[in-house]
């Protein structure tokens, strides 16, 4: 049973979610950085209405992968973008889909050869059961609970949908 997310719902939840997560933490002038693809998507959905200010981050994590001889790498593999410095800055790192964590371990590792951030705050759009490593998102937009054979997929950028199939 394939079954759709009212996303304009889940970044508005992650909007308020994040505003909140700022003050409470303090953040200062948090930069935004997004995970190639769908993590690109969703913060570029995010920043329409959050006073980050600069520009958005981009990272391809495919090189840090540490499945990277397993599951080979995308044939269009586009370098990473961050026009800022991220040492001694408050990070807000955004992802569509948290699963087994191994996505977000390399792109931590991405960030830090960049240099070594204040804090990093993880925003995803799904957060669903797998988890191989101790990784835990701090803004979730929606939680997921996946039967047998079900996948999540996120298609975009425009319209950005949220299905599982």
């Amino acid at each position: 049973m394939d079954q759709s997310f009212d996303v304009d719902a889940i970044l508005a939840n992650m909007r308020s979610q994040l505003k909140q997560l700022c003050e409470q933490r303090a953040l200062q002038d948090p930069l935004m950085i997004g995970i190639q693809t769908g993590g690109v998507w969703v913060a570029e959905r995010l920043l329409d209405d959050l006073p980050i200010p600069g520009e958005l981050g981009t990272l391809n994590i495919s090189f840090y992968r540490d499945d990277f001889t397993r599951i080979g790498v995308h044939p269009r593999v586009t370098p990473s973008q961050l026009p800022f410095q991220v040492e001694g800055r408050d990070i807000i790192l955004v992802d569509d889909v948290l699963y087994t964590g191994r996505t977000i371990r390399a792109a931590l590792n991405e960030i830090f050869d960049y240099g070594r951030p204040r804090c990093v705050v993880l925003a995803v759009l799904a957060d669903r059961s797998g988890r191989e490593l101790p990784i835990q998102a701090d803004v979730v937009g929606q939680h997921i609970e996946l039967q047998a054979g079900q996948q999540v997929k996120l298609t975009g950028p425009a319209p950005l949908a949220l299905n599982v199939i």
